[in-house]
């Protein structure tokens, strides 16, 4: 098995740093681009802030989605359901769906009560 010292450990975590290969920044940008297209805003948010990262921060890097999360949660929506609800208690299902992948309730009222196309 490998072992490294405390130092050499140190040294080169100072190397990734100093490259911008470890950074809160970097760590935040690859986490909304892994997540963004299976959960909404609010999850995305919480999971960051969870693991410490800034608010300021993931608004940064989460503002400019802002315009295509309608059409995320649409596809999200559409691999699990297909189809508009029929019934009170349909709606609420796919509602609760979108709602536990983190999208607001405005978007989700879009997509369930959108006309057929």
């Amino acid at each position: 098995m490998l072992e490294l010292n405390k130092e050499a450990l140190d040294l080169f975590l100072s190397a990734l740093v100093a490259e911008g290969w470890l950074s809160n920044e970097r760590y935040c940008e690859q986490f909304i681009h892994a997540k963004k297209n299976k959960f909404g805003r609010y999850k995305i948010v919480r999971e960051l802030e969870d693991k410490g990262i800034d608010q300021a921060l993931i608004e940064q890097y989460l503002s400019p989605l802002k315009n295509q999360e309608l059409l995320y949660a649409k596809q999200v929506w559409q691999k699990k359901f297909k189809f508009l609800p029929s019934s009170k208690e349909e709606w609420s299902k796919q509602a609760r769906f979108l709602q536990s992948r983190g999208f607001d309730v405005a978007l989700i009222k879009k997509i369930l009560n959108a006309k057929e196309e």
